[in-house]
């Protein structure tokens, strides 16, 4: 089956998250149920654009967001692109689609306080989980790592010596960040307890359950979520809110745009620069509170 063949390409050739691909496949088989409804069809492989139009009104009647219905369109027209590749099918019947239109999702970052509230609460953390679950609440706020990235850290990645982790990044690309004192003395204390563990099954990777195998995703954003709802009264708290933070507030303290793209693993300008909206709202505080004119209106 295509589909099939389609999620092995993604998982070996693109380097994507099983996550990411549960959702692939689970957006084509959506289809594939509506195809077959409708159009009393098994295959979704020789569908015309009309076809897929009349399931993106359904959706839409239905109620469903717009960037999500965009997100559905974007996995088929993946999966067309890839029938392409193949030489399976000779016409991507999404070619000419244009995308729904959003608003723009701002993602509200935690402030320093919030941060400095949440590592304060953990410093007194002395077992297995407590220096694990402070570990990763430093790493991510100090390396800006993707969740996914997190997860997949090698104990050869990390070099406590000179102080940096090694990042394997979206297609297998390859980042080293540096690391902070503060970083580096709580892995030393972590690696202490993750050697006193019973079992290791897992043993690669840097960071693992009490049960010693490698921590998942679900499991991370539990980590981050009961920890800062005790801080914050945003209504998004997760892992990705804490890269937003990493890039806003050194942003905000004049780091270069280019450095901070390089230690998010960005590909272009254009994706760190959305996190530049923030930046600016500081900047037009500092020059409300400087300015003389400002300062008289």
């Amino acid at each position: 089956m295509m589909i099939d063949a389609f999620t092995e390409y993604l998982l070996r050739e693109k380097n994507y998250s099983p996550l990411t691909i549960k959702a692939y496949h689970s957006d084509l088989q959506e289809f594939s149920d509506y195809v077959l409804k409708e159009f009393d069809s098994d295959s979704i492989n020789d569908v015309n654009y009309a076809q897929i139009r009349s399931w993106i009104v359904t959706l839409v009647e239905s109620g469903i967001l717009n960037r999500t219905i965009n997100r559905k369109t974007s996995s088929l027209n993946s999966y067309y692109k890839f029938l392409m590749k193949t030489q399976t099918i000779s016409v991507n019947p999404l070619a000419k689609h244009k995308v729904l239109k959003t608003g723009k999702k701002v993602q509200i970052p935690f402030s320093e306080a919030e941060l400095n509230t949440v590592i304060s609460s953990l410093q007194s953390e002395t077992d297995f989980e407590g220096l694990r679950n402070k570990l990763i609440v430093e790493l991510f706020y100090a390396t800006g790592i993707r969740r996914i990235e997190l997860i997949q850290i090698k104990l050869s990645n990390l070099d406590l010596s000179n102080k940096t982790l090694k990042v394997i990044g979206k297609r297998n690309k390859e980042r080293y960040i540096p690391l902070i004192n503060s970083v580096v003395e709580t892995a030393k204390a972590y690696l202490i307890e993750r050697n006193n563990l019973e079992t290791i099954s897992d043993k690669e990777f840097l960071l693992l359950t009490k049960k010693g195998l490698k921590i998942y995703e679900n499991l991370v954003y539990r980590i981050i979520n009961d920890y800062f709802s005790k801080a914050s009264s945003k209504v998004k708290k997760s892992p990705h809110i804490l890269r937003h933070s990493f890039a806003t507030h050194l942003l905000n303290q004049g780091a270069n745009l280019n450095a901070v793209k390089e230690l998010l693993g960005h590909t272009s300008l254009a994706a760190t620069q959305v996190y530049t909206h923030n930046s600016i709202a500081e900047l037009k505080k500092v020059y409300s509170n400087a300015h003389p004119r400002s300062k008289k209106e």
